[in-house]
């Protein structure tokens, strides 16, 4: 450490690195600002492809989980200091508002070990990158258990979900949200708009709901949804966001966003690794993802 109260990693200093940013889960230890920063140094190289020129939105706890935390897309005039920055035009002007909004993005590890010093715990990602926000480069189904879902149903639907992706010409990826559900994710080739890409997500999740509807829905509504497991496709339209991969979560333990290979689904758990397992896991494992863009297909 430079000084006894900061730690330095990326050249990016790191104040009051000891600071509890979530509490620990059972059987676990409280996760500091140093201990994310470390693990970003850990995963850096697995981490910055899955985030390059895409519009970050940030959930962040500048005095931890207990204290209550926020969420901020527009980076705003005391971001830290080097921070790269995406202009994204606003498609709703409100009045007073900028045109655009000023999005945090992740070009290098010194970006995340800024974003650790702004007390951000979560990454959410745009479906698009800079150059293309019209045309999203992948499509994502969201898998939201109910109130009576079991584990063994969830993982089920997830490879409904699945094979309804390949049924239209597509790959899916699998990701665990490090929260209750699991992610089913598709590369697009950036060929097509928002609203297009958010009308085939969807028909896929139309086409799963219709197989199960006691269980499965696709109401936004939650008044309308009874109970029942939610197949959510909100996340596809233009300056939505979903949990981009690797990111932890604002839980006890920091539990993490985790690319899975498909035969991975019977095992793990949504939410069961964290900060401190995954580091392990890609000294051991190729990042399920790793080659995610060159499945990329027109959505159809």
């Amino acid at each position: 450490m430079a000084r006894s109260e900061e730690l330095v990693v990326a050249d990016v200093g790191v104040t009051h690195p000891d600071k509890v940013l979530l509490p620990a889960r059972e059987g676990g230890d409280p996760v500091t600002k140093a201990d994310l920063a470390r693990y970003w140094e850990a995963v850096a190289g697995t981490v910055l492809p899955h985030l390059a020129g895409r519009p970050l939105t940030l959930q962040r706890f500048p005095d931890g989980l207990d204290a209550g935390g926020f969420v901020q897309q527009d980076a705003g005039k005391r971001a830290p200091e080097g921070l790269h920055i995406i202009d994204t035009p606003r498609r709703e002007q409100r009045s007073g508002a900028d045109e655009v909004v000023h999005h945090p993005e992740v070009e290098e590890l010194a970006d995340l070990i800024r974003l650790v010093q702004f007390g951000t715990v979560t990454l959410h990602g745009w479906n698009a990158v800079a150059g293309a926000l019209e045309r999203p480069d992948r499509l994502i189904v969201d898998i939201d258990p109910g109130d009576t879902a079991d584990l063994a149903g969830i993982r089920d639907v997830a490879r409904a979900v699945g094979r309804a992706v390949e049924d239209r010409g597509l790959v899916p990826f699998l990701q665990s949200t490090g929260s209750r559900g699991y992610h089913v994710v598709a590369p697009l080739d950036a060929s097509a708009g928002h609203d297009h890409v958010k009308g085939v997500a969807q028909e896929i999740a139309d086409i799963v709901a219709a197989g199960n509807p006691s269980e499965l829905t696709t109401a936004v509504r939650k008044d309308a949804r009874r109970g029942r497991t939610f197949l959510d496709i909100g996340r596809n339209a233009y300056g939505q966001t979903a949990v981009v991969p690797y990111s932890p979560r604002a839980r006890p333990g920091a539990p993490t966003a985790t690319p899975l290979d498909w035969d991975e689904l019977g095992r793990v758990r949504p939410d069961q690794h964290d900060i401190r397992s995954i580091p392990r896991r890609l000294s051991r494992k190729t990042d399920p993802w790793a080659g995610f863009a060159d499945h990329a297909r027109a959505p159809g």
